[in-house]
C-alpha cells in the first residue's frame, strides 16, 4: 500500500473510531447545539419553542415532546458521510502538506533526538508551519464537504423537513442553484482556518513537551496516551477561540431571513439580539464533542500510522 493509501486508511479508521465511540451522544449534542444557535433573542423560531430556549435541558425536552426520542438523532446520515471520508481526506491532506513543507528550511524542524522508538509518524514543522498547514488543509476539505455540513445543520434544525440527504440536495439546488450548497462557507472558513491552525500548533507543542518528559519511555501505549491528551488539550483551546464563527455559520445556514444573509449582517443581528453572549451559544456542547473526538481521532490516526510504518 502506498504512503497516501496508508494515510487515507488511518484517517478513515480514525473517523470511524471516533464516530462509533461517540455517535450515541454526538448526534444529540450537535443537534442541541444547532437548536440553541438557530434561535434569536427577539424572534420565535417555532411556536412550540419558548422565546428564549437557552437551557440545554429545556431544548431537549422540547425536541422529545415534538419529535420523539429519535428526534435527537436527526442528521445522523449526513454526519457519517461527513465524518468518515471527511476525516480521512483532512488528515491525509494535512500530512501530505506537512511533508511538503518539511522540505523547506522556513518550516522544517528537527525531530526529537534519542535512541528510543519515535512516538509520532508525522512530519515536524515550526509553529508557523503547523498553523499554515492546518488552516490550508481544513479550509480546502471544508469547501469540498460544505454541502454535507449545510445539510447536517438543516437536518438538526427545526426549520426544515427534509426526508433524505438526496432530497435535501435536490431541494437546496432547486431553490437557490448549485451555489446554495456552499451557503455559510465563508463563516465556516473563518471558523475552520484558525481552529485547525491553532489545533495543530497546540497539539504538536503539547506532544513535544510530553515527549521530552517521557523520552525514556517511548512505546505504543505511551504514544496513545500522549496523542489523546494532546488532542484533547488542543481541542479545548481551538474551540474556545473559534466558537463565535460556529454560531455565525449555523445561523447563515439555517435561517432564511434577510437579516441573516451574509457574514457582516449576521454578526450585526446576533449582536443586536443577544450581545456578546450570543456568539457563544452552545459552546459547552461543541467543546465536549471536540475534546473527545480529537482525543480519540488523533490517537487512532497516529497509532495506526506508527504500526503501518513499522516504527
Amino acid at each position: 500500500m502506498s504512503i497516501v493509501g496508508q494515510q487515507l486508511l488511518s484517517g478513515a479508521l480514525s473517523g470511524f473510531a471516533s464516530t462509533i465511540c461517540l455517535q450515541p451522544c454526538n448526534c444529540p449534542v450537535d443537534l442541541l447545539k444547532t437548536r440553541l444557535q438557530q434561535g434569536s433573542g427577539s424572534i420565535l423560531v417555532k411556536p412550540t419553542l419558548s422565546p428564549r430556549a437557552t437551557f440545554i435541558v429545556d431544548v431537549a425536552r422540547q425536541i422529545i415532546a415534538s419529535e420523539g426520542l429519535k428526534g435527537l438523532w436527526r442528521g445522523t446520515g449526513a454526519t457519517l458521510i461527513r465524518n468518515v471520508p471527511g476525516v480521512a481526506l483532512y488528515m491525509t491532506s494535512l500530512t501530505q502538506l506537512r511533508a511538503v513543507m518539511a522540505g523547506s528550511p522556513y518550516f522544517a524542524i528537527a525531530p526529537l533526538t534519542g535512541s528510543s522508538p519515535p512516538t509520532s509518524a508525522l512530519p515536524k514543522l515550526t509553529s508557523s508551519g503547523n498553523l499554515l498547514a492546518g488552516a490550508v488543509a481544513r479550509v480546502g476539505v471544508g469547501f469540498v464537504l460544505n454541502p454535507f455540513s449545510l445539510i447536517k445543520a438543516r437536518f438538526e434544525s427545526s426549520m426544515y423537513t427534509y426526508e433524505s440527504i438526496g432530497g435535501a440536495l435536490v431541494a437546496i439546488t432547486r431553490s437557490g442553484g448549485p451555489t446554495a450548497l456552499f451557503r455559510g462557507f465563508v463563516a465556516s472558513a473563518l471558523r475552520d482556518a484558525p481552529y485547525a491552525g491553532l489545533f495543530v500548533v497546540f497539539y504538536e507543542g503539547t506532544k513535544r513537551e510530553i515527549g521530552e518528559c517521557l523520552s525514556q519511555r517511548r512505546c505504543i501505549a505511551v504514544a496513545f496516551v500522549m496523542h489523546s491528551f494532546s488532542g484533547a488539550s488542543a481541542g479545548v483551546i481551538a474551540t474556545v477561540a473559534t466558537h463565535p464563527f460556529d454560531v455565525i455559520k449555523t445561523k447563515i445556514q439555517v435561517r432564511h431571513e434577510d437579516r441573516y444573509n451574509g457574514l457582516v449582517r449576521t454578526c450585526r443581528t446576533i449582536w443586536h439580539d443577544r450581545g456578546v453572549r450570543g456568539f457563544f451559544d452552545g459552546m459547552s456542547l461543541r467543546m465536549s464533542r471536540k475534546v473527545l473526538s480529537s482525543a480519540i481521532g488523533w490517537a487512532v490516526y497516529e497509532g495506526v500510522l506508527l504500526l503501518l510504518y513499522g516504527k
